[in-house]
């Protein structure tokens, strides 16, 4: 069984929809989780047992409080081969210093790095919405695509002005149905096709782009562990925000796509 662990209720569940249709349609071996509380809250959790306590006990915790059984009671750790968590950079953040901020996400980084063992973290930059940024695809700007700390104080409307092109998500997004959660639009061979191949350009541009963030070459990395979510992390932190106080804008989705499937 592979927990996936979301910061989201809405976006990031529906959104995965897509992408258990696309990439993972013969098993249903999967459990998805939604947190609802950014990362730098799941910190604080984590560190009131100084990281001793498996991140599934600590979330089951907190999601107790707002009578989510998400987590069944008799679920361990040992239950999970893979735990998988997509959370948000955030860095326009106001309830702590902008160090604390990033000196909080490295130790994340640093103790989710195994999908075996405590789990594996990945990083939108600076959110999920990351993913909706480009224009008509393939897009050969989106390498210079950047976001201040300031706009992404309102990202969600300020990527509606940025990246007009696709006036909604069906680009890359199946329809959801608010009430059952489940795909509601028939999928046809078309609109199969259509994002399916709209997915394998998305992916190729962050995959790319995260092998330029960290290797200034924009080409596929050689190998996994030249686009890793820690380092990622130190060159957004070096490149970018430490420079202009700004990000590279990069989806986590992808780089979670690449690494899982990826033969080496």
């Amino acid at each position: 069984m592979i927990l996936f662990i979301f910061e989201g209720k809405k976006t990031e569940p529906n959104l995965f929809k897509t992408i258990e249709k696309l990439y993972f349609p013969n098993t249903n071996e999967r459990k998805v989780c939604c947190f609802g509380y950014n990362i730098y809250e799941l910190y604080k959790l984590m560190n009131e047992s100084d990281f001793t306590e498996d991140v599934i006990t600590v979330i089951r915790s907190k999601l107790a409080t707002r009578n989510d059984h998400s987590i069944p009671e008799d679920a361990d750790v040992s239950d999970f081969s893979e735990v998988f968590l997509f959370f948000d950079y955030d860095f326009q953040n106001k309830n702590l210093p902008p160090e604390e901020l990033d000196n909080q996400l490295k130790n994340m980084l640093d103790f989710f790095s195994d999908e075996t063992e405590n789990g594996k973290l990945y990083i939108n930059y600076p959110m999920v919405e990351a993913i909706k940024c480009t224009n008509k695809l393939p897009d050969s700007e989106f390498i210079h695509y950047t976001a201040t700390r300031k706009e992404c104080s309102d990202f969600k409307n300020y990527i509606t002005s940025a990246y007009p092109f696709y006036k909604s998500t069906d680009f890359f997004m199946f329809a959801i149905d608010g009430k059952t959660e489940e795909i509601r639009e028939p999928l046809t061979e078309e609109k199969l096709s259509l994002v399916s191949n709209n997915w394998n350009i998305l992916k190729e541009q962050n995959i790319k782009k995260a092998n330029f963030i960290c290797n200034d070459m924009f080409n596929y990395p050689e190998s996994k562990d030249d686009i890793n979510q820690q380092l990622i992390f130190n060159c957004q932190k070096e490149k970018f925000v430490d420079k202009d106080d700004s990000v590279s804008i990069l989806s986590s989705f992808p780089l979670f796509l690449y690494e899982y499937f990826k033969q080496e």
